[in-house]
């Protein structure tokens, strides 16, 4: 199948996209935030220096997730009171868009859940319940978080964010959600949270301090 490609509008290089559904993008070279259109490439913005992380994932990463493979390709940079953590977008074999949660050592991956009726912002503390496809889910903690930078490929267009609230519940068999208010309207997002050496990760980031 062939990737679509462009040029970037900044620099003039060569932009190729993993994945046909891609909205937006980081050039390698020249760290411009770059929009699809119909037509063509547009900056909207340029990404600052991204902050030093200790996650061994990295665009490029693949795993298995389930019966499915997968690849990042895409990555969100939140800060919050107990440092950073990562929200890597990944391209299923199939062509479905997922997230790898990677905080802290925690990891989670989730799945967009559309048209299943999600509390306003603020209705919600600790210790509810909500029922999403006939599964209780508990909430175990809500954070403050704050965009602090992209790169790769997302399926929406997102940079220069402010402040964003996050809502993470849990059911009791180990099903993981997360509710995101980073938009006017909230999206809801369900999956499992999973051990590390479950994805089978490969083409990981070598570091000082990780073997």
């Amino acid at each position: 199948m062939t990737q679509p490609a462009a040029n970037c509008p900044n620099c003039g290089a060569k932009i190729v996209f993993r994945w046909s559904a891609s909205v937006q993008t980081v050039c390698e070279y020249c760290k411009s935030i770059l929009v699809r259109t119909d037509i063509d490439l547009k900056k909207v913005g340029q990404v600052a220096d991204l902050p030093l992380h200790s996650s061994p994932v990295q665009i490029g990463t693949e795993g298995v997730y389930g019966r499915e493979s997968f690849v990042a390709i895409g990555r969100i940079i939140y800060e919050y009171d107990q440092g950073t953590w990562n929200e890597w977008h990944l391209m299923t074999n199939n062509g479905v868009s997922a997230w790898l949660s990677d905080a802290q050592d925690e990891y989670a991956v989730t799945f967009a859940a559309p048209g299943r009726k999600v509390p306003a912002e603020g209705q919600f503390q600790v210790g509810q319940n909500y029922v999403w496809d006939n599964e209780s889910y508990t909430v175990t903690t809500i954070t403050k978080a704050h965009y602090r930078g992209v790169e790769g490929e997302l399926p929406f267009e997102y940079w220069g964010k402010d402040d964003v609230i996050f809502v993470d519940l849990m059911t009791e068999n180990g099903k993981f959600a997360t509710l995101d208010y980073g938009d006017e309207a909230p999206v809801l997002y369900l999956g499992v949270a999973v051990a590390f050496d479950d994805l089978h990760l490969k083409n990981l980031r070598s570091f000082e301090g990780w073997s």
